[in-house]
C-alpha cells in the first residue's frame, strides 16, 4: 500500500517557480531577449505596488492569491519598446515617457498573457482552476501598501528579482494561501500552447488599445478600492 511519502507534493515554491517561468517565457518571446529571475527567492510579510509602475492580478478558484509586479521606469519602457517595435511599430510612434497611458496598457496587457499562461499550467499540471482579475496597473511616485483582500486564511508571500535583457530590474511579489497539491494517480499534463500563439492571440493593437489605467477615474476607483 502506498505512502504519502511516495506521493509528488507541489507546494509554494513550486507554484511560484511555474509563475516565474511564465514571466520568462512570455516576455522573453515578446521582447525577443532574454529574461531571466534570481535563484534566490525573498520570504516576505506583505505585497508592495511600489515605484515607477505597479501592477497586480488577483485570482481565485482552487487556489486563491495576488500576484504584483513592479517595474522600474527604464525595465517598463525597455519592455515597451521592444515588444512594440518587434511587431513593426516604428520608433517614432512610441510614447516617450512611463507615464504615458499607452505604455501602462502594453504592461496591462503583457501582464495578462503572463498570468493567462501561469493559468493554463494549472489546469493542465495540478488539475485544478484558477480565473483572473483584469489587471490593473498605476504609475507612482511612491510607496503605496497593498492590502490582499481574497480571504486569505494562511498567507505566504515571495519576492523574485527579474533582470531584463539590458539588465533594468524588475520585481514579481506573490500573495497565496499555504496549500500543496498531493499527486495521488498518474495522469497526463494537457497540451502546451505555443508561445508565439499566446502572443498573436492576445495581440496588443493601437486601434483597440486597453482602458487607460492611469486616467483620473481610473486611479480613483483604484485607490478607493484599496481603501485609499
Amino acid at each position: 500500500m502506498s505512502t504519502q511519502d511516495d506521493n509528488v507534493v507541489f507546494g509554494t515554491e513550486d507554484l511560484l517557480r511555474s509563475l516565474c517561468d511564465s514571466v520568462s517565457k512570455v516576455l522573453t518571446v515578446a521582447t525577443h531577449s532574454e529574461i531571466r529571475y534570481s535563484g534566490m527567492v525573498q520570504r516576505i510579510t506583505k505585497t508592495c505596488l511600489k515605484p515607477d509602475i505597479g501592477c497586480f492580478v488577483l485570482f481565485d478558484g482552487g487556489f486563491s492569491g495576488l500576484v504584483v509586479i513592479n517595474f522600474s521606469a527604464q525595465a517598463a519602457m525597455e519592455l515597451y519598446e521592444k515588444y512594440l517595435l518587434n511587431m513593426g511599430m516604428s520608433k517614432s510612434d512610441l510614447a516617450s515617457s512611463y507615464t504615458s497611458d499607452e505604455v501602462s496598457n502594453v504592461m496591462g496587457e503583457l501582464m495578462n498573457q503572463i498570468v493567462g499562461d501561469f493559468t493554463g499550467k494549472v489546469g493542465r499540471e495540478l488539475q485544478t482552476h484558477i480565473t483572473q482579475n483584469q489587471p490593473k496597473m498605476l504609475v507612482l511616485n511612491k510607496q503605496v501598501i497593498l492590502s490582499v483582500d481574497t480571504n486569505l486564511d494562511n498567507p505566504e508571500a515571495r519576492r523574485v528579482t527579474f533582470y531584463t535583457g539590458q539588465n533594468n530590474i524588475f520585481y514579481l511579489e506573490l500573495a497565496v494561501d499555504r496549500t500543496e497539491f498531493i499527486k495521488l494517480n498518474d495522469f497526463e499534463a494537457g497540451e502546451v500552447l505555443d508561445p508565439d500563439e499566446l502572443l498573436a492571440q492576445n495581440r496588443y493593437t493601437e486601434g483597440n488599445p486597453g482602458p487607460a489605467a492611469s486616467a483620473d477615474s481610473e486611479q480613483d476607483e483604484l485607490l478607493k478600492s484599496l481603501g485609499m
